[in-house]
């Protein structure tokens, strides 16, 4: 698909963040030139190869695609970009830091779209630490590259209210949503000049970390609040789950509830039924199981669950 605009850009992305972000821009007529990508992961019971989200958007609009397996230290990679003579770098969560050889080819810079009020939860999880810090408000930056992570000067933002009971997935919605407007009004004024980075404050900077398939490990002892907000940011992946008699189960969906009664006579990781309903004892308050799964099984609503496997609890 040709843009009618002159500009030549390269997009960087990877997961649904980028490809819906790169959808939205083919939609206003910014069309990369080119898509940079991770190569197909391996996947599934049949280990068959599967293109990132962001590939298939670009598949889908015809554009090229290059899934380099690395970027440091390949020369023909680096030879490449430079002969496409770019204007511009859009980079959003492509999975890597891109070198600053790279970042000095396109005249115009790089922009990177990130999910979070930047220096607020610099890093690879922004999503995931909104919801699990409670916040109800948050936002989506661009800022202007530079070699170190999520550190470069910013270039435009917008702030906005979130419900602080958001799953992963409806919270990366409304990002996508937000970051797609902000990144669509931003760049005819980028491109013509019109705006003047602004450094961020580094000494308000916080961060976040890769997430762990171990994060998701629930430790009781923990406040039911805190595992509440892991069950939601957890959501697609790791999950949130326990471990009993050697069998795993994973927590899908719960609330909190705060009644000192209900779980005055409980230890701490004990799960009970009252009113035909499923509860299991935290540090602090508890939480009501709504939905559960055991390994290798459908997921099952709180009290079916504990019917069929109250005994192996």
């Amino acid at each position: 698909m040709a843009s009618n605009n002159k500009i030549k850009i390269i997009f960087w992305g990877t997961p649904e963040f980028s490809a819906r972000i790169l959808e939205a821009l083919i939609k206003a007529d910014f069309c990369p030139i080119l898509l940079v990508t991770a190569p197909d992961s391996i996947k599934g019971r049949g280990l068959q190869k599967t293109p990132s989200e962001a590939k298939k958007i670009a598949k889908k609009w015809g554009l090229k695609v290059a899934e380099p397996e690395k970027i440091r230290q390949n020369e023909a990679f680096l030879s490449q970009i430079r002969n496409l003579e770019p204007d511009l770098f859009i980079v959003a969560s492509y999975g890597k830091i891109i070198p600053k050889d790279y970042l000095e080819i396109p005249k115009k810079g790089a922009l990177n779209i990130h999910p979070s009020l930047l220096p607020q939860w610099r890093g690879p999880s922004p999503i995931q630490a909104t919801i699990l810090s409670g916040q109800n408000e948050t936002g989506v930056t661009i800022i202007l590259m530079d070699e170190e992570m999520d550190h470069g000067p910013i270039v435009a933002s917008k702030k906005f209210r979130i419900d602080n009971k958001l799953t992963y997935s409806e919270l990366e919605r409304k990002m996508i949503e937000e970051a797609s407007a902000l990144l669509i009004e931003t760049l005819p004024k980028w491109l013509t000049n019109q705006i003047q980075p602004i450094p961020q404050n580094h000494n308000e900077a916080t961060y976040c970390k890769i997430i762990k398939k171990e994060d998701g490990l629930i430790d009781f002892n923990e406040p039911a609040e805190m595992i509440e907000r892991k069950i939601r940011a957890f959501e697609i992946w790791p999950n949130v789950y326990f471990e009993r008699n050697g069998k795993t189960y994973k927590i899908l969906e719960a609330e909190v509830i705060n009644d000192e009664n209900l779980f005055k006579d409980k230890k701490i990781g004990e799960f009970f039924s009252f009113n035909k309903n499923l509860f299991v004892r935290c540090a602090e308050n508890g939480l009501l199981i709504k939905k559960i799964q055991p390994e290798n099984k459908n997921p099952l609503d709180g009290y079916a669950f504990w019917c069929g496997y109250q005994k192996k609890l």
